[in-house]
């Protein structure tokens, strides 16, 4: 029955009525449209029925116009279980401090597990958790969010390709993968030392070999820098010997050395005289919102500050009970004051920018062994605002390659 539904969330009460024909009574609630339902009559005096709470004071409106007496027998729904609940204090509290106690035992790390990575380099992922403030009894509240711990790790450990972030209740996962090392593949047996890239000799070290150049001699990629063919004279045999024993004989090896020279390098670089960026003053103010499903609700801090433009960066919160995640979350919404600037460069702030910018992307390119000695500008122009320069850049790096010696049959 309609009229009736939810009645057990709202409460009702059984009311039981005394008097010559009590069932009048109730005829009387339902001309007042106060909705009575259950209605029994246990003797030739007595009637009782059910009436939903919020009708009782309408009810005794009409007990005062009649002879009849009430009394309340059962109350049901939720408002009397709440009272009766409410009065028992110490039962409230230690269920309240019981819930409190569950929901921060799930909003705190007690397991980190790291897996797809060596033990050397999972050792270090810890260091650097430990670090960031990241480890077991950690609050979750307190930790950066994934991105940023997973920017964080692949910045601080070299040996990193790639590692994924996730919090799963009360743990904390990582799942890393190693950078593969692509080393010069070995050339076994015999083998000379030759040149990668032409240039200058400028400094020779050889361990086992030949040198076939010097300091300062000038080299094509292919030539030979150190042999792995030692010829020599043996000239002191006994007399006994065969003539053909005092020819000359050779010996195959393995050359080893290092060779270092003087390269070059011609780049293009294009920097613009005007440039716009943004500048964050350091001044900044922290919103917390909580967010249940779609609506954000303020918590701390209502309307914007007023700076002239705002940078805003946003962090989300998830809470838990136990594993299960639940339906609301903390929104903490950093505002930062920033400027907008227009520079203009002269020619030469420019060129030196362009430079430097030239300068990174060929370390870079050759990696942290090589060494950049100078550059030259070869050619100077401004064309629609922008800067562009042809650079001639000296480099010392090694140009060693192992080659292995066709030894024929």
């Amino acid at each position: 029955m309609k009229h009736i539904q939810g009645t057990s969330i709202t409460g009702y009460v059984t009311v039981q009525v005394k008097g010559s024909h009590p069932e009048l009574f109730f005829q009387k609630c339902s001309e007042q449209d106060i909705t009575v339902w259950n209605i029994k009559k246990k003797s030739e005096r007595v009637c009782s029925g059910n009436v939903k709470l919020q009708d009782i004071r309408h009810l005794k409106q009409i007990k005062d116009r009649t002879h009849y007496k009430l009394a309340f027998k059962d109350r049901h729904g939720f408002p009397f279980l709440l009272r009766k609940f409410t009065r028992k204090k110490e039962v409230l509290i230690g269920l309240l401090l019981s819930i409190l106690l569950v929901f921060c035992l799930s909003n705190i790390i007690w397991e980190i597990r790291i897996t797809g990575v060596p033990k050397e380099i999972e050792e270090k992922i810890n260091e650097q958790l430990t670090d960031y403030g990241i480890h077991q009894g950690t609050w979750t509240f307190t930790l950066d969010s994934p991105s940023d711990i997973q920017q964080n790790l692949i910045n601080d450990i070299p040996e990193l390709l790639w590692v994924g972030v996730q919090q799963q209740g009360t743990s904390f996962l990582l799942e890393g993968v190693e950078k593969t090392v692509v080393e010069e593949e070995e050339v076994e047996g015999p083998r000379n030392l030759v040149a990668t890239k032409k240039g200058v000799i400028e400094y020779m070290y050889v361990a086992k070999g030949l040198p076939q150049v010097q300091v300062n001699d000038y080299v094509e990629p292919g030539d030979v820098l150190v042999s792995g063919n030692i010829q020599f004279s043996e000239e002191d045999k006994d007399d006994e010997e065969d003539e053909e024993d005092e020819n000359e004989s050779n010996e195959l090896v393995a050359a080893e050395g290092e060779v270092t020279a003087k390269t070059w390098y011609e780049t293009e670089v294009t920097v613009p005289l005007k440039t716009n960026y943004e500048e964050l003053t350091g001044n900044t103010e922290a919103r917390y919102h909580v967010k249940i499903g779609g609506v954000e609700l303020p918590v701390w801090g209502f309307g914007d500050p007023e700076y002239p433009a705002i940078h805003r960066e946003r962090q989300e919160k998830d809470f838990y009970l136990f594993k299960w995640k639940l339906p609301f979350s903390l929104v903490e919404t950093t505002l930062s004051e920033k400027n907008y600037i227009e520079t203009e460069r002269s020619k030469e702030e420019a060129a030196d920018i362009g430079i430097r910018q030239a300068r990174k992307e060929l370390q870079l390119k050759l990696g942290p062994e090589a060494e950049i000695i100078s550059e030259n500008i070869l050619q100077e122009t401004v064309d629609n605002g922008k800067v562009k320069l042809i650079l001639y850049m000296s480099v010392e790096e090694d140009i060693v390659k192992h080659e292995a010696i066709d030894q024929g049959d």
